[in-house]
């Protein structure tokens, strides 16, 4: 495998790629076999580095080589096989494993584009596995491949978390600016052209909320309670991403509040324009009743009609019917009024 190549494709053990990071210097490649006779050589945490090897689980070999070549937590595994469970950071002896959700690189901007990642974190090594590739996940690599130093595997985490932060920022961004363009539709009364994109939005964002808004209370909790291993520079770069992505889902939150007091507006305007069109066919058939009733009476051509022989009975009736006719209009318009 190309460590260099922009494609997401994974090696015959299933890893997509792997990185070496060592004190004051920058990342260098390694792959599957230099990274396990890395970990060989260097049994016990010390001041040699650590390694970050990222994994397809598309790619069927990959459980199977880490079970063979790594020492991982089982929860880890059982990771793998729920991505559809909502985010958690858990301890497992002295190594901390991780689910997290993100937005797909590929994916389209709607509640299907959200994919997950499970990561297995310890002092010497950062494993993470994901099933299709992830927008947080490929700028992490793309910082590292721009000669990004990082000191710990809890520091990377924590970028990974500012990253996953910038990119539900930019998603709650980008809906935003949406919003904005059906409100200005809104306040011109084009209320049809907004309303599914309305609701395409609001599950976007509930569902993003759903899948993301447990991480910051995880990151606490694990705070509050952290490894041995974890000094106290990383214990603050994982409060800090913290914040940060509670501010994000916050933001977010915020946003789908305000979907979903305009799809109420929406559904107002709605309403007032259906009581609208019914009061103007109430009304057209009010004032037609009169005529209607007149025309059925003198249309049976039975004996004894009204004004049948009268010189100026077609204008008489006439005259009754549009006297009759503006009066109920008359009524009509003043009980709108009221």
């Amino acid at each position: 495998m190309d460590p260099t190549d922009t494609g997401y494709g994974s090696d015959k053990n299933g890893m997509v790629w792997g990185y070496q990071f060592s004190p004051g210097g920058p990342a260098r490649d390694i792959d599957a076999a230099g990274a396990v006779a890395w970990l060989a050589a260097s049994p016990e945490p010390g001041d040699n580095g650590f390694l970050w090897l990222h994994f397809s689980l598309a790619n069927a070999a990959t459980e199977r080589w880490l079970r063979a070549n790594l020492r991982l937590p089982e929860l880890f595994y059982e990771s793998l096989h729920d991505q559809g469970a909502s985010t958690r950071i858990e301890q497992e002896d002295a190594a901390l494993v991780a689910m997290v959700h993100d937005v797909r690189v590929d994916g389209t901007f709607d509640a299907s584009s959200v994919s997950t990642v499970s990561l297995s974190l310890g002092p010497r090594l950062l494993v993470s596995a994901r099933l299709r590739p992830l927008r947080s996940v490929d700028r992490l690599r793309a910082a590292i491949k721009g000669g990004q130093a990082f000191a710990s595997s809890a520091e990377l985490l924590s970028q990974l978390l500012r990253g996953q932060a910038d990119v539900l920022a930019d998603v709650v961004r980008r809906a935003s600016v949406q919003v904005d363009g059906i409100e200005d539709k809104l306040l011109e009364e084009r209320v049809t052209s907004g309303r599914r994109e309305l609701g395409s939005l609001r599950r976007m964002l509930v569902r993003l909320q759903r899948l993301l808004a447990p991480e910051p209370a995880a990151l606490f909790r694990l705070l509050s309670k952290p490894p041995g291993w974890l000094v106290e520079q990383d214990l603050q770069d994982l409060r800090q991403a913290a914040e940060e992505f509670s501010a994000a889902v916050a933001d977010s939150v915020s946003l789908a509040e305000r979907v979903k007091l305009m799809q109420e507006e929406v559904g107002a305007l709605t309403n007032e324009r259906t009581s609208r069109t019914l009061f103007v066919l109430t009304m057209v058939t009010v004032l037609a009743l009169p005529i209607n009733m007149v025309a059925g009476l003198f249309g049976m051509n039975v004996g004894g009609i009204p004004f049948s022989q009268h010189p100026h009975g077609f204008i008489v009736i006439v005259s009754l019917l549009a006297m009759i006719t503006g009066y109920l209009a008359y009524l009509t318009l003043i009980r709108r009024q009221d």
